[in-house]
Formats: C-alpha cells, sequence, structure tokens
C-alpha cells in the first residue's frame, strides 16, 4: 500500500507541474505575444461590429512599426479605463488633411475601400487644416465616418506610438464572418 501512495503523490506532483507550466505558457503567450478583444461599439462599421471577437498580434510591434492600414488596438488617449480599436491612416512624417469629405495623405486621397460607399468623412476639430504626424505618433481613425461614430485623431490628434497595444490580425467570432481583418 505504500508503493501506491508514493505512486499516487508522485503522479499529483507530475499533473501541478505540468499544470503549472502551462498556466506559465499560457500567461506568456497573453502577455507577449497574442491577445484577444472585444468590439464594443460602432466606431469600425462596416468593418468590424459590435461584438465582434478578434485575436490581436502584440509581438509584431515589438520587431517593426505598426504601418499605414494597420487596424490596431491602442490605449484611449483620453480615458484611463479603456482602449480603442481603429486603423492607422498616417505614420510619423506625414501630413494630413480631411477636407470636402475627404482624408488627404502626403497630397493624395486615400482610397479607403473599407468605408461605405458615398459616405462623407468629417474632420471635426482638424476639418481643413494639415496636420504633420510627429515622430513616434499615429493619426488612427475609425471606418466609420458619420458624424459622432468614432472618437480618433479628429478630435485627439496623433497618438504616442506607446498607446498602440496590438495588432487585430483576426475575427474568430461570429463564426459566419470568421477570417483575417484589415
Amino acid at each position: 500500500m505504500t508503493e501506491n501512495k508514493v505512486s499516487w503523490k508522485a503522479e499529483a506532483l507530475d499533473w501541478a507541474k505540468s499544470i503549472a507550466i502551462a498556466v506559465a505558457i499560457g500567461l506568456f503567450i497573453k502577455t507577449f505575444i497574442f491577445n484577444t478583444t472585444y468590439v464594443d461599439g460602432h466606431s469600425m462599421n462596416p468593418t468590424l461590429h459590435n461584438g465582434d471577437r478578434l485575436i490581436t498580434a502584440k509581438i509584431v510591434y515589438y520587431f517593426g512599426d505598426p504601418e499605414v492600414g494597420d487596424i490596431v488596438v491602442l490605449h484611449a488617449p483620453d480615458r484611463d479605463d479603456a482602449d480603442y480599436i481603429k486603423r492607422i491612416i498616417g505614420a510619423p512624417g506625414d501630413e494630413i488633411l480631411i477636407q470636402d469629405g475627404k482624408i488627404y495623405r502626403n497630397g493624395t486621397a486615400l482610397e479607403e475601400p473599407y468605408i461605405e460607399k458615398d459616405i462623407h468623412t468629417y474632420g471635426e476639430y482638424v476639418e481643413g487644416e494639415t496636420i504633420k504626424v510627429p515622430e513616434d505618433k499615429y493619426f488612427v481613425v475609425g471606418d466609420n465616418r458619420v458624424r459622432g461614430a468614432s472618437k480618433d485623431s479628429r478630435y485627439f490628434k496623433s497618438v504616442d506610438k506607446e498607446l498602440i497595444k496590438s495588432k487585430a490580425v483576426f475575427r474568430y467570432y461570429p463564426f459566419n464572418n470568421m477570417g483575417s481583418v484589415q
């Protein structure tokens, strides 16, 4: 009977070690490599919808800078308790102008197949003002351009690179709309 007790204790210890290693690996992955996020709101319609669930990659920005076109999760520059999900439309050194319902980057109107057809982009506080994106900052905008639908760089101007947490890469819910995002 003693041998069975020793065997049971050894097996329980092996299980505990395996669980601890699995938890540590999971925490490492969630902290440094991938994360999940929940879309709360309509600021990224029609690309992303309220209730969508996404996998985001943190690791891509350890090895490179965010790029124009990336959909990113960022810490809200105007709130301590929130994250936003937006599209980067201006990188450091770019000049952004919102005028006559369009966004211009370095003098060229953006081709934006991801927004609703014939939608007018309002500049809110930056209409008609050329904004030069400072070093280590990005100009981010929601895909929903209906007035007041997205709190973004049209309100709080360029955001610090440090606020960008991850890149949205894959929608896993709802299942009928599963796939890469961009």
